[in-house]
């Protein structure tokens, strides 16, 4: 079985291609054949993985340029398998998530201040129990369009965690979450639904942003792309550029 991986280094200089591997094992998963080009055939190839049961999320990269995670996806035949998008490179298939994971302190993505003695009910555990499973294996974040024109985007991972925090009973300024999000968050999202794709664990970021939107025009506010309505710069973000047509 022959498999493509792009390799990418930025020691002692940007160099970039893609080589072919041939690996002789039977239905392996991505990672197996990684660990058996390294370890038979080029031990300067260079991924991360951690506990290869799809917990950690250190081992997400890209497949034919879908996001997947080398411990669970099944290899096939001229595969091209690559690192993540719209994170730097360090070496080959390992990126650097800094940046990325930035973002949640950004967006406030944390429980803030907590109201004692509220019991939760299974109802509200099952509230935002799928967004409590993510892993943070950056999948959403390198299918997201919109870092291609926004790089401060607050992005799906972050905002799925607001929300998370958000609905929960216990949070008691949820209001001051939703002001984090106003900006570089919830409206520049294209709700392409490309994070919800890729995500390993089936949380649907896009949802999420949905929600979100909502409970901002419970709270007053309102897209900032509308508010010119009216005027020349209508539809800005929809693909409208105000001009008239005839």
């Amino acid at each position: 079985m022959k498999i493509q991986i792009k390799r990418y280094t930025t020691e002692p200089q940007a160099k970039e291609a893609v080589l072919e591997y041939e690996v002789d094992l039977e239905n392996p998963t991505l990672l197996e054949a990684l660990n058996e080009i390294k370890t038979k055939q080029d031990a300067s190839l260079s991924f991360a993985s951690g506990c290869r049961s799809s917990v950690c999320g250190s081992c997400s990269m890209r497949v034919n340029q879908k996001e997947v995670l080398a411990c669970a996806y099944k290899v096939q035949e001229g595969d091209l398998v690559e690192p993540l998008k719209n994170v730097p490179v360090i070496r080959d298939l390992v990126v650097d998530m800094d940046k990325a994971y930035a973002f949640n302190a950004k967006a406030k993505a944390w429980q803030s201040s907590l109201s004692h003695g509220i019991e939760l009910t299974q109802e509200d555990e099952k509230r935002n129990e799928i967004q409590s499973d993510c892993i943070l294996c950056g999948s959403c974040y390198s299918a997201c369009p919109v870092y291609a024109v926004n790089e401060e985007f607050l992005g799906p991972f972050s905002l799925t965690r607001i929300w998370r925090y958000v609905t929960d009973v216990r949070e008691e300024n949820p209001v001051d979450k939703i002001e984090t999000v106003q900006t570089k968050g919830i409206w520049d999202c294209t709700l392409c639904n490309e994070c919800t794709i890729v995500c390993p664990q089936g949380i649907s970021s896009k949802s999420d942003i949905e929600k979100l939107r909502s409970k901002s025009a419970m709270e007053g506010y309102t897209d900032p792309n509308f508010s010119n309505f009216g005027g020349t710069s209508f539809g800005s973000g929809f693909g409208f550029d105000g001009s008239p047509s005839f």
